[in-house]
């Protein structure tokens, strides 16, 4: 994304550039995740300090997951992009790492008391999703071109409107492949499941003898 002739086209089309947003702050980062064989470390040592439950870090790296996709959203960034080539890079890897953190929540690379449960990942995909797709909104909404830099006046010609109307179509349809998946099997594991007092998820069934299992929801299979 990085390298010509997409390089060369992300700093004409606001469409292409959108394309390198999305690749890098979404698409990216979970084909990283999701294909590297993680190993988690070695435990903490006894006097390294409290460690940070799962759902404050999960509040932390969607918070400057939002912070970066606003920032490198908003009309004066995406002009210095089409302006200065070298800020790609920046973006590229301040995105790049936004993305891991919220997508190692996701694929629940922390075995234990560590992960995230699946309530909580399903909000955190949504609230990822759903930023992302603001921030579609407010690019298709736009009443006026809001990307100097970029020229649409060649005859025959992409157009201002046209460009932003398609940046508007893959800023929707790349987040929802990615996150919309997540969203529908951690909520049907979810339902499909137990949770244990201490909010664990657990297998379908409860534990003990028939006679002392509750009584279902009726209908509820």
């Amino acid at each position: 994304m990085l390298l010509p002739p997409i390089a060369a086209y992300a700093r004409q089309f606001v469409f292409v550039q959108a394309l390198q947003f999305v690749i890098f702050a979404v698409a990216g980062p979970a084909v990283l995740v999701l294909a590297i064989p993680w190993r988690t470390g070695p435990p903490r040592p006894p006097g390294a300090g409290r460690p940070r439950g799962p759902a404050a870090r999960a509040a932390i790296r969607l918070a400057a997951f939002i912070v970066l996709a606003v920032t490198w959203r908003l009309p004066a960034s995406v002009n210095a992009l089409a302006r200065h080539p070298a800020l790609a890079a920046a973006e590229m890897i301040t995105l790049l790492a936004a993305g891991l953190g919220i997508w190692a929540e996701l694929a629940g690379i922390r075995p234990g008391p560590g992960q995230l449960p699946r309530p909580a990942r399903a909000a955190l995909a949504a609230a990822a999703m759903w930023t992302i797709w603001i921030l579609a909104y407010l690019t298709g909404m736009s009443g006026t071109p809001g990307f100097a830099a970029y020229h649409h006046g060649a005859p025959g010609g992409l157009g201002a409107a046209a460009d932003q109307q398609i940046a508007t179509a893959i800023l929707w349809a790349v987040p929802a492949l990615c996150f919309l998946p997540v969203l529908y099997v951690t909520v049907i594991a979810w339902l499909g499941g137990t949770t244990s007092p201490a909010g664990h998820q657990g297998p379908a069934g409860p534990a003990g003898p028939p006679g002392s299992w509750p009584r279902p929801p009726r209908g509820w299979r």
